[in-house]
């Protein structure tokens, strides 16, 4: 298993709640802006998106490099920490 941030440690430690959009790994300030201009403001409305898209990671790190111009590696850290939250919560 590859090593996590500890943004992601924390993420998944505990309920979504009302956390941020920058509370996810791999979303820091500037992808997070992005996301809330179009409407993401919240971690849970992301996790929304990536439920809609069946929790498939190519369409979800697509989606994620379309709507905030994620590289690779925000995309992988944001699905895996978003897929793990989901294993340990849904």
């Amino acid at each position: 298993m590859s090593s996590t941030s500890q943004k992601h440690r924390d993420f998944v430690a505990e309920p979504m709640g009302e956390k941020t959009v920058m509370a996810l790994a791999g979303i820091g300030e500037v992808l997070g802006k992005r996301l809330e201009e179009k409407g993401f403001d919240k971690a849970y409305v992301v996790l929304g998106q990536f439920l809609v898209l069946k929790k498939d990671e190519e369409l979800f790190r697509d989606w994620l490099k379309d709507s905030c111009m994620a590289n690779s590696k925000q995309q992988k850290d944001c699905f895996c920490c978003l897929k793990e939250w989901c294993d340990a919560f849904l």
